[in-house]
């Protein structure tokens, strides 16, 4: 199953990532968490303690290994490179593994209407492409806000992309605009998970505003989940029963929707 998380920033969606990582392997299966996010929240998420967190290095600054397979050098321009560089073995080459999940890092990639066709991005374009469209396992997908990262065709290989919501405004404008861009490259299966939810007044906020039948479940806010955020302890580990209990939801309603 191939899922790509979303959402503006701030709302939870690295942590929802991380959640799900941890709850899918907890049932036996083989998870490849990917954080194509450049600001790289998904190792914290997922607990990773600091000191190891500090040997991941993204895939973007992998000099050695892009100029390779592309047969560019990188920061220079006019060259001619490989449009299709090798990737297939650098998702298992260098993940870093916690507690049985893959975690790869990319760092930055361009946004798809920069311009930029430079060696890096590529190379990155087409691993993101690559893992979305021929991995086996259960895919996660931490995306920047937007869904800029997936080319068309990567896109439509996406089981489902999940919008985080807090109950505010603006965060819903951002829901209501990265589903209008998932409709134009082909993604069908966008639901939303509401994220934050401290009242009974922003519970009803959501239920108005998002569709039912595309809400995956609403997140209670907590504070265990700050205290693992300053900790930098695993999410999973931290939580308060009444919102693993939400969580646990939101993965089987993930795992029935996709």
């Amino acid at each position: 199953m191939k899922i790509a998380v979303t959402g503006k920033g701030g709302a939870g969606k690295s942590t929802l990532a991380a959640a799900l990582a941890h709850l899918a392997r907890s049932e036996g299966h083989t998870v490849l968490a990917v954080d194509a996010d450049p600001d790289a929240n998904l190792a914290f998420a997922l607990g990773i303690p600091e000191a190891e967190r500090g040997k991941i290095v993204p895939i973007s600054r992998q000099k050695e290994l892009i100029e390779k397979r592309t047969g560019a050098k990188l920061k220079q321009f006019g060259q001619i490179f490989r449009l299709n560089p090798e990737i297939s073995d650098v998702a298992d080459r260098f993940s870093y593994q916690f507690r049985g999940i893959h975690l790869l890092v990319l760092g930055a990639i361009e946004a798809g209407g920069s311009g930029c066709a430079c060696p890096e991005n590529v190379f990155l374009r087409n691993l993101l492409s690559h893992i979305v469209l021929q991995r086996d396992e259960f895919v996660i997908v931490d995306l920047e806000a937007g869904i800029e990262h997936l080319g068309r065709g990567t896109a439509q290989g996406v089981d489902m992309m999940i919008a985080v919501v807090e109950p505010t405004t603006q965060s819903l404008g951002t829901a209501k605009s990265i589903l209008q861009l998932a409709g134009q490259v082909g993604i069908r299966n966008v639901r939303f998970v509401g994220n934050k939810v401290q009242s009974e007044a922003e519970r009803s906020f959501l239920q108005a505003c998002l569709e039912p039948s595309k809400t995956l479940g609403l997140i209670p806010y907590s504070e265990r989940i700050r205290e693992a955020d300053l900790s930098g302890t695993a999410v999973v580990d931290e939580l308060d029963e009444p919102v693993r209990r939400a969580f646990r939801e939101v993965y089987d309603a993930v795992r029935s929707n996709g």
